[in-house]
């Protein structure tokens, strides 16, 4: 007996990059996972059935690089440098923050995510307990790691880290898994780094880590270290095991080699990125070398959306324009970014990221029938170039549904409005005297 029976959906399958569609076939779901796919499957075997005619079954998303809560401070610094941006805005207003603001921060941005056809978010931030509780609550997965920067406190920030690895590893039926969240190179000196590395290696998990988002980070590197923020990362035993590298938008071709060669994922942002000014990683010569490459929304302070299609498009617009080259990044290989690839990056390949057999059943379903869809030569491309957030009509994660028909199901999205609303008068008090850290100023670099 199915658990759950979708059926005459059009299923998008991506293979090496290749996008293929299933026309009007079902989806049979049991035990959490995928369990057959076909032109027609008895709804009699079936506890529950929905009907997905005029939709497209897509792998559920994954923004592999973000902090959720940071939907708290969607559009308080436009228009800045990343220098002001961190100094003057970000870092003062974090300070404000309490457990119960990251809570709530949290589910308004799994919301968004779920609104939008995320089913995974790898996600770097802190207070860390409350957005594990936000994720087992809504039925989403989630790579968690605690964002941990030198100071006087390192070994109260690891000890706490190991415990909430120790708790939440493996959680809620593994849809929540933990890796160490080292902030980057230039927050974190190579010895704390290094303790972070052991860490991780005792606890058997991976990195998550922010490298080379600007050029004068590197140059500050250089000066500092006589290494590149990639090199000080390896020699700190950072890549030792599973890690992902949030940005990497400055690497040399040493630097390209080192990830590839220690197979560390990149996750790029690329509408941060633009909009700070600070460059976008060379995503083509990265995957050219051997290294996966997913795709990021940071957070909401600076990307706006956590709108991981829109990631997509924006990605593949400009490696375009770049090199010039209408055929780069073409549909199949882009969506993949925001798919397989991110299942890989995050250490859930061929489980979550894909329509098949066996998979766990994270996936969404998408409207195809709004005027800016039609006509529909091609579904793939249509996905990718024309979507919007709002054509995602159903989410499922684990074989639960977490959105039918735009209605969510596990989150109290106008309770959560309410009590955001209440927190932003507070929240906005900027300080600038208090600063979670201190981002280096380019001028000395």
């Amino acid at each position: 007996m199915y658990d759950l029976l979708l059926q005459h959906v059009d299923v998008l399958q991506i293979t090496n990059g290749v996008p293929s569609i299933l026309s009007r076939h079902d989806i049979a779901i049991v035990n959490r996972r995928i369990a057959a796919i076909a032109p027609q499957i008895s709804p009699g075997l079936a506890r529950e059935t929905l009907n997905g005619e005029g939709q497209i079954a897509i792998p559920g998303l994954i923004n592999s690089h973000a902090h959720t809560a940071m939907s708290l401070f969607r559009g308080v610094a436009e228009d800045v440098p990343i220098e002001e941006w961190f100094n003057n805005f970000i870092w003062p207003l974090e300070t404000n923050l309490t457990p119960e603001d990251v809570y709530w921060g949290t589910l308004l941005g799994l919301a968004e995510m779920i609104e939008s056809g995320v089913t995974c978010v790898a996600d770097h931030y802190f207070m860390m307990d409350v957005i594990a509780q936000a994720v087992q609550e809504t039925g989403m997965r989630a790579l968690l790691a605690w964002t941990l920067f030198s100071g006087a406190d390192e070994s109260d920030q690891l000890a706490r880290a190991r415990q909430f690895t120790k708790q939440w590893h493996g959680a809620a039926g593994d849809r929540i898994r933990v890796w160490m969240g080292p902030h980057a190179p230039y927050t974190c000196t190579p010895s704390f780094l290094r303790r972070v590395a052991q860490t991780a290696q005792e606890l058997g998990v991976g990195i998550h880590i922010h490298l080379a988002e600007t050029a004068a980070q590197v140059t500050q590197s250089l000066s500092a270290h006589g290494r590149s923020p990639v090199v000080v990362a390896r020699d700190a035993g950072l890549f030792d095991g599973p890690a992902i590298a949030a940005h990497a938008a400055h690497v040399s071709p040493e630097d390209i080699a080192i990830l590839a060669g220690h197979g560390v994922a990149v996750a790029v942002t690329p509408k941060t990125e633009m909009k700070l000014g600070i460059g976008v990683a060379p995503v083509m010569a990265l995957r050219e070398a051997g290294v996966t490459v997913a795709l990021g929304s940071d957070g909401a302070a600076s990307n706006n959306t956590y709108d991981i299609l829109e990631s997509a498009r924006l990605l593949a617009l400009l490696e375009k324009l770049r090199s010039g080259n209408a055929r780069a990044m073409p549909v199949g290989a882009t969506l993949e970014l925001a798919t397989a690839a991110g299942a890989q990056a995050l250490g859930w390949q061929n489980e979550i990221g894909v329509l098949h057999v066996g998979a766990r059943a994270d996936l969404a379903l998408v409207r195809s029938g709004a005027a800016h869809l039609q006509p529909l030569h091609d579904l793939a491309a249509t996905l990718l170039y024309s979507a919007q957030p709002a054509d995602v009509s159903t989410v499922i994660v684990d074989g639960r549904i977490l959105m039918r028909d735009r209605e969510l199901l596990t989150i109290d999205k106008p309770r959560v409005l309410r009590e955001v609303a209440a927190r932003i008068e507070r929240l906005t008090q900027r300080q600038t005297a208090q600063r979670i850290a201190v981002y280096p100023d380019a001028r000395s670099a």
